[in-house]
């Protein structure tokens, strides 16, 4: 299963593009810091992220503003061109977790 999960903050919105199907695209960088449990431990967590948004959701999120807090739900890839993870966001509502971004 790959289904993600998270609350952060825009920290970068790309200008909109399109795809070569035609559907509205928007890359997207988010933060998230937080405190984890991990080991009996307490861990502070702080984590970049590059995300991409298309079609309907790409739109919504478009008229969002740098340093908004959303939670966020999508799966991650790994494209060609990265040597990282990229989270493809498919869903994001008001941030409910005011202890976490």
């Amino acid at each position: 299963m790959n289904v993600v999960r998270l609350s952060a903050r825009i920290v970068e919105l790309s200008a909109p593009r399109y795809t070569p199907a035609g559907l509205p695209a928007l890359d997207i960088r988010l933060e998230h810091e937080s405190v984890q449990q991990e080991a009996d431990q307490l861990r502070q967590v702080k984590v970049v992220l590059k995300a991409v948004a298309i079609g309907a959701t790409a739109e919504r999120l478009g008229k969002q503003t740098v340093g908004s807090c959303w939670c966020f739900t999508g799966f991650l890839s790994s494209p060609r061109h990265l040597k990282s993870v990229l989270l493809h966001i498919q869903d994001f509502q008001q941030n409910q977790f005011q202890g976490a971004l």
